[in-house]
């Protein structure tokens, strides 16, 4: 193998731990030998002796030194311990360093400490052989190491460590409402592919009645219910009629299946088909009150999870949103103009190749609120519900505690915008809103009506101190109009009195000199 003398590098939940191979070559030359190297304990410690040992000093120090190896992250601490502990580095340094993860001995190398002073680094099978021989005895190698102590050490520190890679909290559960608007999507399908199933099958018995009830998932409860048709007008049928009353709410309708089944064209059943197909019938049945159950439980679900998004567009339209971001967080931090066009990548990409005009919604278009709007206001009230949506993701997402208030004044300003397309009517200003929501939530609902009714004082006294500028404004710029027009009629009144005066006295000097001509 080699000539160098080799050090191995151990990171527990304790400490981190250096150990001197000093017959490197006889555990690593075959597999069999390696293995009884490791596992027996006075081989082992004649080839691996303990060069160095740093405990951590405390649970905070544990958490970040495993979040820093998890990460193939070189610590400051782990470097010091390197620095002190192996021999000086250099072009003719005569040792090497076994790591075991290739990442980790990476970042170890490029190490602010280590860049002048050029280490070999290796990670091979023999130092993982090394290694978990080291682990098999550490309560042996290390001093003050026992097995009681070693468990306590890495129970706590996975219990932290995990504490923060996962960061569980009941409240951000939106895995929980991804994966159940998915469901929800494929029970839609699956429950449309087996409604028509189920139409098709029944109708060679009782064909006339898809036509009486059109609702697909009354249909397969109606032919569940009635199986044999002549089971409507046959003795002991009342009890059957009083149930399909029930299922469809409508008498009239009653009347008309049970006329329908007494002249029906279908075919006759044999007891076994009428069996296959009422079992496939009672599971398209159970499938659809599973599927309300669901759709129950992701209202529910998203009441806790973003209670103003859900407020302000549906708990449909936001579990998609959420589901198509990849969480509650990653649409939180997207910017309204991706939340406007989020479901619609395809027409983006496409319109980005041919240059074509860009998609103006994506999966808010099935919010009621564009629903409502003019055609040729569909893109502006889609781009203002993108920016309350993202609004909105946000509160939810960093709010301690996320209740729906924001939620619902979000809606009532969508509203407002709407209106003011329609009638002109200018809406309440957003910071408004926001300061007024967040002072009641503060100080309670006295108080937000006190602050209510100050904010309309000071909304009235404006619009009255405005109009009054308005008009002293108008009266000025009258006056301002009416000056000069005076002036111009005065300077016209004086020109045209100046020419009369000067055209009279031409035409007084004109007969006296025809008079002096005739005299003469």
């Amino acid at each position: 193998m080699t000539s160098l003398d080799t050090f191995t590098l151990y990171e527990c939940a304790a400490g981190y731990a250096l150990f001197e191979v000093t017959s490197f070559e006889s555990i690593g030359e075959e597999i069999k030998t390696a293995q009884e190297a490791v596992t027996e304990y006075d081989r082992f410690c004649r080839s691996v002796k303990l060069k160095a040992w740093h405990p951590f000093e405390n649970a905070e120090s544990t958490s970040f030194e495993i979040g820093a190896i998890s990460e193939h992250s070189c610590s400051d601490l782990l470097a010091d311990f390197l620095e002190a502990n192996l021999p000086k580095a250099g072009k003719n340094a005569k040792w090497q360093l076994g790591v075991v993860e290739s990442n980790l001995a990476t970042a170890i190398g490029d190490h602010r400490k280590f860049e002048k002073q050029k280490i070999k680094l290796i990670s091979s099978d023999t130092v993982r052989e090394i290694v978990r021989g080291v682990r098999v005895h550490l309560t042996k190698l290390i001093p003050r190491m026992s097995k009681e102590k070693e468990i306590q050490t890495h129970t706590a520190a996975g219990h932290a460590y995990s504490r923060t890679k996962i960061k569980f909290n009941p409240a951000r559960s939106d895995n929980m409402v991804i994966q159940t608007i998915a469901l929800l999507d494929q029970l839609d399908k699956d429950l449309n592919t087996f409604s028509m199933r189920v139409r098709e099958w029944y109708s060679w018995h009782f064909p006339e009645l898809k036509k009486i009830v059109a609702d697909s998932y009354m249909y397969a409860r109606a032919a569940a219910l009635i199986q044999d048709r002549a089971s409507l007008f046959s003795e002991g049928s009342e009890d059957k009629l009083v149930k399909l009353r029930e299922i469809t709410g409508d008498e009239d309708q009653v009347k008309a299946i049970v006329a329908a089944a007494k002249t029906s064209m279908g075919m006759e059943c044999s007891p076994l088909d009428m069996f296959n197909v009422t079992n496939f019938t009672q599971r398209l049945v159970a499938l659809g009150a599973y599927r309300k159950q669901l759709a129950t439980y992701l209202s529910d679900k998203m009441s806790i999870v973003a209670p103003n998004l859900s407020t302000l567009i549906g708990d449909t339209v936001a579990a998609r949103l959420i589901s198509k971001a990849g969480s509650l967080q990653s649409l939180a931090k997207a910017p309204a103009s991706t939340v406007q066009i989020l479901g619609a990548e395809k027409a983006l990409f496409r319109a980005l190749k041919t240059k074509g005009n860009t998609p103006k919604y994506g999966l808010i278009y099935a919010s009621s609120f564009i629903s409502r709007a003019e055609t040729k206001h569909k893109g502006r009230i889609s781009r203002y519900l993108a920016n309350k949506c993202s609004i909105a993701s946000r509160v939810d997402c960093f709010s301690d505690e996320p209740v729906n208030a924001y939620g619902k004044v979000l809606a009532e300003q969508v509203e407002e915008r709407l209106a003011f397309y329609e009638s002109g009517k200018a809406p309440r200003k957003n910071i408004d809103v926001m300061e007024r929501v967040a002072a009641s939530l503060r100080g309670g609902d006295d108080d937000a009506m006190d602050v209510e009714v100050s904010e309309e004082k000071k909304l009235k006294k404006k619009k009255k101190e405005k109009k009054a500028k308005k008009e002293k404004a108008a009266a000025e710029a009258a006056e301002a109009e009416t000056t000069p027009k005076k002036e111009k009629k005065e300077k016209k009144e004086k020109s045209e009195k100046k020419k009369k005066k000067k055209r009279d006295s031409e035409g007084g000097e004109a007969t006296k000199s025809k008079k002096a001509k005739t005299g003469e």
